[in-house]
């Protein structure tokens, strides 16, 4: 059964029937214990209504019992078993201390010969309750019988039975019992279709949501949407997480349509400049322009290294969790560039720590140190504090700096803007998107402002390794 509507209906059904069996059981076995217990009220009364006959000295043949009409039968039974006194029209019975319903006469032992005279004390124990049938005028039943001793003055007991019928009690749970036999399957019927109804009404969106997956499955058009419907419940927020997976694998799909486009673009310029100058050294080895050959190759070399780490970091690789010298990381970036067009000035903080990798944070260290340089003027300051509870690595430099509304614009790939970086002063735009990437997987954050001498400042942020 794979069809969800199918599954909550039969299981709806199946816990109401549960739930509705259970009840109707406990009713019936509530109904049947109350009307057993009037059953054997009407008995008790009934035995002891003769019992004080009998305690009160009336002859058993003078005895008041219970007429025809009445169907509660009564029989005396004297402590040698013999039967002293029976209901008119008792035919046949059974739960009494004897099944004769014949009265037998009581042997004479008074003094004074008077044997119907003796009187007697009725016992005030709790009547002993049997089940059993009686057959009264040709018709037999199912009764409960009340016993009630009467203790006599001769030393003489006699125990009264009086029986109440059960059809009273039988009639009612067989009706009850019939009316839920017949009630239940119409009842869960009905909770099966209402349960099909509503969830069918429930995941109608969710269908639609299917649908509307796969037609962008079968078209590859990811800028389509799901129906968001306005219910606000669950298969509304679906829907709208739906939608935001959709909008991010659409984005993501684009980035990466943009950097293959973007990265085969920046490829075919050295490329073909390799390739030319290759070409007339072939044909004029005197013409051959090494310099330039190497430089090419080496940007070719540099551009492959930066795809290769943007590729890595797309695919999720983490980094590493080593304990660094931010100072450290710093010191060492600045001492391999001796001798660069523009100096670096140092500030750092000794002693300060952060987490991560050391490769990665250099690179970062590396590309922020080459844009500064690429773009200042005369001076670059790099320094690292404290500040607050993070760490932040600044490199300043006294160039033009960054336009504000271009300052976020910079850190996406193959940027570059027009009025300070061209291919012939800088790289392919991969280095500050780089930069801020490695950052985040750092948790840290990379932002561009304005330094004090009127340039760009570019300011890493890292968690404080020292205090966890």
């Amino acid at each position: 059964m794979r069809s969800v509507r199918a599954r909550a209906a039969l299981g709806a059904t199946l816990v109401v029937a549960v739930a509705l069996i259970a009840a109707g059981t406990a009713v019936l076995l509530s109904l049947r214990a109350n009307l057993i217990d009037r059953t054997d009220l009407q008995a008790e009364v009934a035995a002891r209504d003769v019992a004080s006959q009998i305690a009160l000295g009336v002859p058993y043949g003078e005895l008041e019992l219970p007429d025809e009409d009445d169907e509660r039968p009564v029989q005396v039974v004297g402590d040698d078993g013999r039967v002293l006194a029976v209901s008119e029209h008792l035919q046949a019975v059974s739960g009494t201390a004897s099944a004769d319903v014949r009265p037998q006469a009581q042997p004479r032992e008074a003094d004074d010969g008077d044997d119907d005279a003796v009187r007697g004390e009725v016992s005030s124990d709790d009547p002993e309750l049997t089940s059993g049938t009686a057959t009264v005028d040709g018709d037999s039943a199912d009764h409960r019988f009340a016993s009630v001793e009467v203790r006599l003055d001769d030393d003489r007991t006699a125990t009264v039975y009086a029986g109440a019928p059960l059809t009273t009690e039988q009639d009612a749970v067989t009706t009850v019992r019939d009316a839920m036999l017949v009630g239940l399957p119409l009842l869960l019927a009905v909770v099966g279709l209402v349960t099909w109804l509503v969830t069918r009404r429930a995941l109608g969106p969710v269908e639609g949501i299917r649908r509307e997956m796969a037609a962008i499955t079968r078209s590859e058009d990811l800028s389509r949407r799901v129906p968001e419907p306005g219910s606000g419940d669950e298969v509304a927020r679906l829907a709208r997480t739906t939608n935001e997976t959709l909008a991010a694998l659409e984005a993501s799909v684009e980035r990466q349509r943009r950097f293959v486009a973007d990265a085969s673009h920046e490829l075919r310029s050295p490329i073909a400049s390799l390739r030319t100058q290759l070409e007339v050294g072939a044909a004029h080895p005197e013409l051959l322009d090494v310099p330039g050959a190497v430089e090419d190759t080496v940007r070719l070399q540099q551009l492959a290294a930066d795809l290769l780490l943007l590729a890595r970091l797309d695919a999720g690789e983490r980094p590493g969790s080593a304990t660094l010298d931010p100072a450290q990381l710093l010191t060492e970036e600045v001492a391999r560039r001796a001798g660069d067009r523009v100096p670096v000035e140092l500030a750092v903080t000794q002693g300060l720590r952060v987490a991560g990798s050391r490769a990665q944070l250099g690179r970062v260290i590396g590309n922020l140190l080459d844009n500064a340089q690429r773009h200042s003027v005369a001076s670059v300051t790099a320094s690292v504090r404290r500040k607050g509870g993070r760490i932040v690595l600044a490199v300043a430099d006294d160039g033009t700096g960054v336009p504000e509304e271009q300052r976020e614009r910079i850190f996406e790939r193959f940027v570059r803007l027009d009025d300070a970086r061209t291919r012939d002063e800088g790289g392919a735009g991969l280095g500050l998107a780089i930069a801020r990437d490695v950052a985040h997987r750092h948790r840290g954050t990379l932002t561009v402002g304005r330094s004090p001498s009127g340039g760009a400042v570019f300011e890493l942020t890292l968690p404080d390794a020292a205090r966890g």
